[in-house]
Formats: C-alpha cells, structure tokens, sequence
C-alpha cells in the first residue's frame, strides 16, 4: 500500500493536466458551442420574466409540492406546459475568477479520491499502465459517469452529458 502523502506530486500535475485541457474545449475548441439553444422570442422571455425579479437558484415549473404530485390540477399544468427546469444567475454574473478556482479545487479533490482508491487497491511498485488505468477508472467515474443522472433526471441532451457537462 502507498502513502496518500507521497501522491502529492502525480495528484497535483493530474489536476493541473485536467484543468488546462478542459480549459482548451471549453475556451478555445469549438466543442460545447452546440451544448445550448436560444429560446424562442429571447428577448420576450427575459423581458416577461425580469418584473418577478427571481433570485438565483434552481427552479422548477411547474413545481410539486407534497401530495399536490397527483392532482388534477397539476397535472393539468403539466400537460399545458411549458415544463422547465432552469438556473437562474446574478445578472451580469460573468466572473471567471472563482469559478476557475473552484474547477481546479475540484480537479485535485478527483486526483486525491482517484489516488486514495488506486493507493488501497493496488500493492506499491505495481506497474505504471496498471496504476493508470485504475486511477484513469476512477476520474473517469468522477468526472463523466456522476453528470448521468443529469440526462435521466433532468432530461438533459445525452451528446451534452457525454461531453462531461451536465
């Protein structure tokens, strides 16, 4: 078994690694530039939305609460519709800076769990492809396979959750 302290290197250059080649698709490759559609008639939308001054957060609509699940009437506004689940922001929220920080924060939680497993799972000096694809396993798990329920939850497009954004 190895030392989760003697990790700090490979744990370190492996959320460096992640954080710059996400920042390459994400900034520079036309990659999840088809992740998002406009609405229909923008400009209405946020102009019929803005009076109800909604603070930021997570919403969904129409929204159940308690037995009302199954009623008549909600169902009846479900099948109105529209049905969404939308994330409100801070207008002119565009600030990169804590966002940026908190993506690398994440990149080296994934490397210390992916280390963690690799360094109870497998015997010290075993060889480096077999180290690899078994840590390799684990962030793939992290990164990729947790924005699934996303698709089946939220109705999310699967091309968007395969690109690793939920």
């Amino acid at each position: 078994m190895v030392s989760l302290a003697s990790l700090w290197l490979p744990i370190l250059v492996a959320a460096v690694l992640v954080f710059f080649a996400s920042s390459l698709l994400h900034m520079v490759l036309p990659f999840h530039r088809s992740d998002y559609r406009p609405v229909p008639s923008e400009d209405a939308v946020m102009d019929a939305v803005r009076p109800f001054n909604v603070p930021p957060g997570d919403y969904m609509v129409p929204c159940p609460s308690g037995p009302q699940w199954r009623s008549p009437e909600f169902m009846a506004k479900l099948k109105k519709g529209p049905v969404m689940v939308m994330t409100v922001m801070r207008p002119g929220d565009t600030a990169m800076g804590g966002r940026l920080a908190a993506w690398f924060v994440f990149c080296v939680i994934v490397g210390i769990l992916a280390a963690y497993v690799t360094s109870r799972a497998l015997p010290a000096g075993a060889p480096y492809l077999e180290v690899f694809r078994f840590a390799g396993t684990v962030a793939f798990i992290a990164y990729c396979v947790a924005q699934w329920e996303n698709t089946i939850w939220y109705s999310r497009p699967w091309t968007r959750t395969a690109k690793g954004h939920d």
